[in-house]
């Protein structure tokens, strides 16, 4: 059996209020850093992982770095982890798409397996690349742990096809930056354990809204 430890990145700004921010190279925040050397502490204390594999981005790779060095491994970024490409809509706030795109700001809430970003992905595509990236960890290290660190869009994708959903269910998982996902993969069965566990971050401070 492998054991996928699935993890999201810590906190960047334009999570609140929203942005699309895809393929935008964002830095941690200082929210950010702490939420990450958290959940590199309870990995460490739960589990041995083999390795950690990241998305390319730095938001990714340093969340990652914190947790192979509280576990001391090595960390790889990986292309396939790589989020959602918004294309034209990167980086643009949702009132603004939901005011000059509305039809296809509201369909990619209602129908998200329908939707393709101008200049972007659709969602079968980023599913795709997140299975490619699953299956790099199990034929690496079967029979192990690994630790994969990605987006709120990826790990959505790689949850609904775990858990054997369509792709319309897109919305009805929810990953909170610098949750831990913990999935069991075995040839006969797939066991989903936790998703969005983030009872590591409690002892942090309240995050202000803005």
């Amino acid at each position: 059996m492998t054991k996928i430890i699935l993890v999201r990145h810590g906190h960047v700004e334009g999570i609140h209020p929203p942005r699309f921010r895809g393929r935008e190279d964002l830095p941690l925040t200082e929210r950010g850093k702490a939420e990450a050397l958290a959940v590199a502490r309870r990995i460490s204390e739960r589990w041995r992982p083999a390795c950690v594999y990241t998305s390319p981005l730095s938001r990714c790779v340093l969340t990652g770095a914190a947790i192979a060095s509280a576990c001391k491994v090595q960390s790889q970024s990986i292309e396939e982890l790589n989020d959602i490409d918004y294309g034209s809509w990167k980086m643009k706030t949702f009132a603004e798409m939901q005011a000059t795109q509305g039809e296809l700001y509201a369909s990619w809430f209602a129908t998200p397996h329908l939707v393709r970003f101008p200049g972007g992905d659709s969602l079968q595509e980023l599913a795709s690349r997140a299975a490619d990236a699953l299956r790099i960890g199990l034929e690496r290290h079967p029979n192990q742990t690994v630790v994969m660190v990605a987006h709120d869009a990826v790990n959505r994708a790689l949850l609904v096809q775990l858990a054997d959903l369509p792709l319309s269910s897109y919305w009805r998982l929810v990953q909170e930056p610098c949750c831990i996902n913990e999935i069991d993969i075995a040839a006969n069965r797939i066991q989903v354990r936790s998703i969005n566990d983030t009872s590591h971050l409690d002892g942090l401070a309240p995050l202000k809204s803005t």
